[in-house]
């Protein structure tokens, strides 16, 4: 399977396109009752970046490097939601960033956090899913850094096997920020809908989402479905995140 790419003139930023497509978000044999029901949602394509947000690519936008587990290709951590906000202001802002989004259309026109319905679609591996328990393999330590195997820090990106559209890290390694509010009704209410075009979370909440699993988690964490509600200012060693560049309207 071939993806297409594109690498854009910051360190580790590269994109991958992910196809859209219609899936069943959740699941009902899940151990938990967040993941629960399973629900059908139609994802338009988008490009995601292949890595985390690395340290050096924090920098580069950013001036400075809050992470506790120092190392240019390690992910971004002691990140709040609101800062993974700041950084991509000031990432939409630079002058090398404009080709890519000038020809898209208002009002997504940017760089953005993944919604939990896109970032669990390209989790899963998009259209060419295997239907795997992680991000890439029914195997934990194949393609994610946890508790049973990362030593008790983070690693540098992209060291473990990827996912089946090329991405690395999508479980273990740190936390991912999602856009949405987290809800555990709100995959009930998405399935009294049918198909669900792609779904934004509900309007408000307390806690805003997080995707993925960690270095310092079980592996059960780390599965593709598992979803995790957190403070939006919390900020910890072991939350990251990972940027999404819609397509045009109508594409």
């Amino acid at each position: 399977m071939t993806t297409t790419t594109i690498t854009l003139p910051l360190p580790d930023l590269e994109l991958v396109f992910v196809q859209g497509g219609e899936f069943m978000m959740g699941d009902d044999n899940g151990e938990y009752d967040d993941e629960k029901p399973a629900h059908r949602v139609l994802v338009s394509g988008f490009w995601m970046s292949r890595f985390q947000v690395t340290q050096r690519l924090w920098q580069a936008v950013i001036g400075n490097n809050p992470s506790e587990f120092k190392g240019e290709r390690r992910p971004v951590e002691l990140v709040s939601w609101d800062d993974a906000q700041d950084f991509l202001r000031k990432l939409n802002a630079l002058p090398e960033m404009q080709k890519f989004i000038r020809p898209l259309d208002p009002p997504g026109a940017a760089f953005r956090l993944p919604t939990e319905a896109e970032w669990e679609y390209a989790a899963r591996g998009g259209m060419y899913s295997q239907d795997y328990k992680y991000a890439g393999s029914d195997r934990a330590k194949q393609v994610a850094w946890h508790d049973a195997n990362s030593g008790g820090e983070t690693h540098e990106v992209g060291l473990l096997l990827p996912n089946e559209l090329g991405l690395y890290d999508m479980s273990g390694n740190v936390w991912e920020w999602c856009g949405d509010w987290f809800s555990g009704k709100y995959y009930a209410a998405c399935q009294q809908q049918g198909l669900v075009e792609n779904p934004q979370g509900p309007d408000r909440g307390e806690y805003r989402v997080l995707r993925g699993g960690s270095f310092f988690h079980y592996s059960q964490r780390c599965c593709a479905v598992y979803r995790l509600d957190n403070p939006r200012e919390d900020r910890n060693d072991g939350i990251g995140f990972r940027l999404v560049l819609p397509l045009p309207a109508g594409s």
